[in-house]
């Protein structure tokens, strides 16, 4: 027995000691032996340098335009930062709501570090940062090259980059606080896996309703004066603070004050205060209610299993497919609504699309300079874009479908059921609303940009070739990088397997894009000069392009097939 027991001393684990176990997982994994380890973290890595430049390009050249813009320079730059850090703040604590719940309630550690001598306070500060980390790495990321875009561009010197520490790290302090308490306060009136489904609809309600207000306010008119009714109105709303009593408002003062060399110390005074005000009180929340919300936390939330009218429609719609083919489009329907985090998505699905058909409303195709190629080239170029939205929406609840099997694959897998009906349940489970998604958002958009009947036809076609073959890419990739372990489903996607997807989602946007210009550069030329349409070309570039999407439907399925086959029964 150890002296300190013999003694009577009671154990005090440290604070680095309650977080040692989480950083020497994190090492492990990045230090594993995994075949093709150091190929992943060279392509993040990329991906990373790219996205960074990117950013960092964009905002520089708006800088440097701002720059040139005599006396209204300034405010305008100071109103896109602040605008830039209103969405951080409100991302923050939408983020550390949701983490709070499986960090400080559900996590599989908690049963050790509550039972254990630990003292309250280094509990509730190791699960707060362990929250924070987890929240705010991505915001942390973005703000990289958006930070150093404006020290480069109003020459900050070697002492800015200290200056945005010491007013960004109260700034991620503040809604990781505020996050933590608002959870705990729910647990503690409703059953933390009850919880878990009522964050979820408000987080998502809450961000379609930020990204709704931001749409409505349309910030672009900013870099528009001639559409106030005078100059003071104009300059009246620059100088009016984005959100004053935000710390967001106090980090932008603390950052553009030493930029245009006046040092706003007043400001970081009140992020620091602000930070050590609201971990006092979370503290005091914590000790509390945490060991009644933990206890709440132990209880299953209540599920009633029973048929009714629903069942017995959907029985028989899906009669003619057969008994095995109708109960696995069943069971995938089942997991996909029994899950919260799942299904409350598509209210914020539905948000960015009414958001996305709303920018394509207001684009500016009528009137002086738009021309005739502008007005049919844009209507292309938005299958681009319609691609993107398709692609993130496959690599969120299609790539994750075999992933979310678990451990029951085992029972699937032992079954005598081909392992091809598996697939293609999860194939037109997820294909079918994508389609019809697909082709709302492309009708919608071509109404309202009033393109011609050719170009409504190549769109139509062409985003139901890129549908099918996406979905069938998001469903191979995620049978060839699993996650069975994963305690939420929101990670898998993020996962190196669905930056894969991802990267090769945009392959293929970009190739069908690139096969399909040329013909209709072609078609559109002669319409307008009177000359002959090559049949050849279009003929050429319209079938290599259905030949492509129909082969990145087929092989990834494919390829997933003898994937789960060469799983153990």
């Amino acid at each position: 027995m150890p002296e300190a027991s013999a003694a009577g001393v009671r154990p005090d684990p440290s604070l680095l000691l309650l977080l040692r176990p989480k950083w020497l997982t994190a090492r492990a994994r990045a230090l594993s032996n995994e075949r093709g380890r150091g190929a992943r973290f060279g392509l993040l890595a990329a991906m990373g340098a790219l996205f960074w430049t990117f950013i960092y390009t964009v905002l520089y050249k708006l800088l440097l335009y701002f720059r040139g813009v005599p006396d209204l320079g300034p405010f305008l730059a100071g109103k896109l930062l602040g605008i830039i850090l209103v969405g951080f703040f409100s991302i923050l604590l939408l983020s550390n709501i949701i983490t709070a719940l499986s960090s400080f309630f559900l996590a599989r550690d908690l049963d050790l570090l509550v039972a254990g001598p630990v003292d309250w306070l280094k509990l509730y500060g190791a699960k707060l940062l362990e929250t924070g980390v987890n929240s705010s790495w991505m915001v942390v990321l973005m703000a990289i090259p958006m930070f150093a875009a404006f020290g480069v561009a109003y020459h900050g010197g070697p002492l800015f980059p200290l200056i945005v520490l010491a007013a960004f790290v109260p700034f991620l302090v503040v809604p990781t606080v505020i996050g933590s308490a608002i959870t705990l306060v729910l647990v503690n009136v409703f059953p933390a896996r009850r919880t878990r489904d009522i964050l979820s609809v408000i987080a998502v309600l809450a961000a379609g309703g930020i990204v709704l207000l931001f749409r409505v306010i349309r910030p672009e008119r900013l870099a528009r004066p001639e559409g106030f009714r005078s100059l003071v109105e104009f300059v009246t709303i620059l100088r009016t603070p984005t959100s004053p009593f935000l710390p967001s408002e106090w980090v932008q003062r603390a950052v553009l004050g030493w930029l245009n060399y006046r040092p706003d110390w007043m400001a970081v005074y009140l992020l620091w205060s602000t930070a050590a005000a609201a971990f006092v009180l979370g503290a005091l929340l914590h000790r509390r209610l945490y060991s009644i919300g933990f206890s709440k936390a132990q209880e299953s939330a209540q599920r009633f299993v029973r048929g009714g009218v629903m069942r017995q429609a959907s029985d028989r719609i899906l009669s003619p497919l057969g008994i095995l083919k109708r109960e696995l489009v069943l069971k995938e329907l089942r997991l996909f609504f029994r899950d919260t985090t799942q299904w409350s998505q598509l209210i914020l699905l539905a948000v960015l699309v009414v958001v996305y058909v709303f920018n394509i409303k207001y684009l500016p195709l009528r009137g002086e300079g738009v021309t005739f190629f502008l007005v049919n080239v844009i209507p292309f170029l938005n299958l681009v874009l319609a691609g993107f939205v398709l692609a993130s929406i496959a690599a969120r609840f299609i790539f994750p479908s075999v992933s979310l099997e678990g451990r029951t694959l085992w029972l699937l897998r032992s079954s005598p059921m081909p392992v091809r009906e598996l697939l293609w349940a999860k194939f037109w489970v997820g294909t079918t609303p994508l389609l019809l998604l697909a082709l709302g958002i492309v009708g919608v958009t071509d109404a309202l940009l009033q393109v011609s009947d050719f170009m409504f036809a190549v769109s139509v076609m062409t985003i139901t070739m890129m549908t099918f073959a996406l979905c069938g890419m998001a469903l191979g990739f995620g049978t060839l990088f699993p996650q069975f372990e994963t305690e939420n489903a929101a990670q898998i996607p993020t996962s190196f397997g669905g930056l894969v997807f991802m990267i090769a989602s945009i392959g293929l946007i970009a190739g069908v894009i690139t096969l399909e210009a040329r013909p209709v550069y072609s078609f559109l030329s002669a319409r307008l000069y009177g000359t002959p349409t090559s049949m050849g070309e279009m003929v050429f570039g319209f079938g290599m392009a259905t030949m492509l999407c129909v082969a990145a439907t087929i092989i990834p399925i494919g390829v997933a097939k003898r994937r789960l086959e060469a799983v153990e029964r």
